[in-house]
């Protein structure tokens, strides 16, 4: 099937300090998040002047994606539209439109499935072309990339040279920590039509992370970033809770964490990874490296150009790169990551 352009779609972030909590208020909108969380996370910007890496991330990407095709012989227009803040994806689908685009795919910056990270943007999608009407360009999101070599292999090597920053005479007591995202349990027991998808994918993926990276040592999949309302269950334990819990134990000097979660280091990052968990590692006592994300690595890049040609070539399901399951494509089951009624 011929498509005439890539859409970039991002979860987004203020670029001006009054941006902050209108973003927010975007963000958590219906989520019954607290008042005092929402202060809480405000101020986490306010440290990097109101500013969410995200937006700039994303620029990078672009212009990597952009100069990945242009080398390959790909001659595809691409655009950027975000979840909760400007460039919104409505704004986005309307100039598509306006620029005669009939047809596009979507690349999401979300690698797992599940609700908040699949099915959701494929609502905002929906969302944005009913706002734009009847003539809205078709956009099909492109498949969940967890396993992925594009993905795995830069985590990989990110974690290598994680390792090389520690002291090899503690390498006996060092243990790699993978993060994600918490959900909520019963959002995590809804992704996929089976159910448990997301943390599914995210065990597979530090799995093939830590056997690239350092077989001989072992690691955990722990969660971070928890929001909404204190008596909704979520993924535990949290980061903090888990390095306090390893450093009781007495077996482990050093950490590397690792944000298997995110494909670029966004303030879910450099404030809950690099300030907080760094925090509480150093009043533990834990020696404590962060991995880098894949941000612009010329292999993730490229591996956006391989999903685009797996849709586009007539013989891209030969072209597939893939380690676990089948690739999820454009359209979901209707029973897969329905989100969870909330209380």
């Amino acid at each position: 099937m011929a498509y005439d352009a890539l859409v970039l779609v991002s979860f987004g972030g203020p670029e001006r300090p009054e941006d902050v909590v209108p973003f927010l208020q975007n963000v958590t909108r219906g989520r019954g998040v607290p008042p005092e969380r929402l202060a809480e996370v405000a101020e986490h910007y306010q440290h990097f002047g109101g500013v969410s890496p995200i937006n700039q991330q994303n620029r990078d990407l672009l212009a990597a994606i952009r100069a990945d095709f242009d080398a390959n012989g790909l001659d595809l227009p691409i655009y950027w539209g975000n979840r909760n803040w400007h460039p919104m994806l409505a704004d986005t689908v309307g100039q598509m439109r306006d620029d005669g685009v009939t047809r596009a795919l979507a690349f999401v910056t979300s690698a797992y499935g599940g609700y908040s990270s699949c099915r959701q943007y494929q609502e905002d999608i929906a969302a944005a072309r009913a706002a734009v009407g009847a003539d809205a360009p078709v956009i099909e999101k492109l498949r969940q990339f967890w396993d992925h070599p594009g993905f795995v292999e830069p985590h990989a090597d990110a974690v290598a040279a994680a390792l090389a920053q520690l002291d090899p005479a503690k390498r006996d007591s060092t243990r790699l920590v993978f993060t994600a995202h918490s959900v909520p349990v019963s959002m995590a027991a809804s992704a996929g039509p089976h159910g448990g998808r997301y943390e599914a994918q995210l065990h597979e993926t530090a799995r093939l992370v830590a056997a690239a990276a350092a077989p001989d040592l072992p690691y955990d999949l722990v969660w971070q970033s928890r929001s909404g309302p204190p008596q909704v269950p979520w993924l535990e334990p949290d980061v903090n809770d888990h390095l306090a819990a390893l450093a009781k134990a007495g077996a482990t000097t050093s950490v590397v964490v690792s944000p298997i979660g995110f494909v670029s280091d966004h303030l879910e990052v450099v404030w809950d990874l690099d300030t907080e968990a760094r925090q509480t590692a150093a009043q533990l006592g834990l020696d404590f490296v962060r991995a880098a994300t894949p941000g612009v690595d010329p292999r993730f890049v490229a591996m956006v150009r391989e999903l685009v040609t797996e849709r586009t070539d007539p013989d891209g399901a030969r072209l597939r790169r893939r380690l676990g399951e089948l690739p999820m494509w454009d359209t979901c089951p209707a029973v897969c990551c329905v989100p969870p009624r909330r209380p």
